[in-house]
């Protein structure tokens, strides 16, 4: 073998040996790439699992959520709070103020009025809440149901629609449990609105409303539908018009000449150029509102 050949190969043998015994000058143009060793693997393959695991201890501990909180944790937006004179206004100048409230009391007491209300309010793209007593719900639990499922809010307004004002504290607790308790049995989810009876309550009404998270609501615009002088579709509209103004909050009932009333009386609105607001999107009043004048 020719004396250049042999120092060649002797070269190249050095080369390698140097390669194999130290990894530290291991080529990196030439080799292939290693994959990920198992212990790396191992970490990506169990890191989401660990997580839900912190995530599910975590929720063992968290506090229960208030009826608000739920709301905004759905992804619903506030748009609209609940002043101290029972109007409806905007959180902010960019939302619309030209709005109603559209609110029935006293139910559910008829499945075919339940019904062609909730078709009407379909039509005009309108959501109401429905304040029912506990006694009429125990009784109709499907048109509960019903009014929920078509999209509606439902609020408490006490079980057997008596004047608070003039019970004790234990009465009026029960008034007002009694209806959160049965209402989230059947629906799921229990009100976030309360109004009482007559509009009548005292400082226990209160303070209860509070505890149990919910917004205190009477009304600003009465139909009198359940006046003997009002029991005419064109009397419930008119009492209605008269009244109206931007955030009227609009109590009526589930009666026959009310629910005749609806139709026209939801056109008359609309071409006021009056929306109707969603109750979802209405949060309690905000700490630093303004007392109204």
């Amino acid at each position: 073998m020719k004396k250049w050949m042999f120092a060649a190969v002797i070269t190249m043998s050095l080369a390698w040996l140097a390669a194999c015994g130290n990894g530290t000058n291991e080529p990196t143009s030439t080799e292939p790439k290693q994959e990920p060793n198992q212990s790396e693997q191992s970490q990506e393959a169990v890191t989401p699992d660990a997580s839900e695991a912190e995530n599910a201890a975590d929720s063992v501990h968290e506090p229960a959520q208030s009826a608000e909180s739920e709301v905004e944790d759905s992804g619903v937006t506030m748009q609209y709070y609940i002043n101290e004179i029972f109007d409806v206004k905007p959180v902010s100048e960019e939302i619309n103020e030209k709005v109603v409230l559209l609110t029935f009391d006293d139910g559910p007491k008829d499945e075919q009025m339940v019904g062609q209300m909730l078709d009407i309010l379909d039509r005009h793209d309108a959501k109401a809440i429905f304040f029912v007593n506990g006694y009429r719900v125990e009784q109709n639990p499907e048109l509960l149901e019903l009014i929920y499922s078509r999209g509606h809010e439902v609020g408490n307004h006490s079980w057997d629609h008596i004047v608070l004002s003039k019970e004790s504290s234990e009465v009026i607790d029960q008034q007002i449990d009694d209806v959160q308790t049965l209402v989230k049995d059947i629906i799921g989810k229990a009100p976030r609105f309360f109004r009482a009876p007559n509009g009548s309550r005292n400082d226990h009404v209160t303070k209860k409303v509070q505890e149990e998270q919910m917004i205190y609501m009477n009304w600003s615009n009465g139909s009198l539908d359940w006046d003997a002088s009002s029991q005419t579709p064109e009397a419930v509209i008119q009492n209605v018009m008269d009244q109206l103004r931007p955030g009227s909050n609009i109590l009526m009932h589930e009666l026959p000449w009310t629910v005749e009333a609806l139709d026209p009386l939801l056109t008359r609105l609309e071409e006021e150029g009056y929306g109707f607001v969603d109750p979802s999107t209405i949060q309690a009043m905000p700490e630093n509102e303004t007392k109204s004048k």
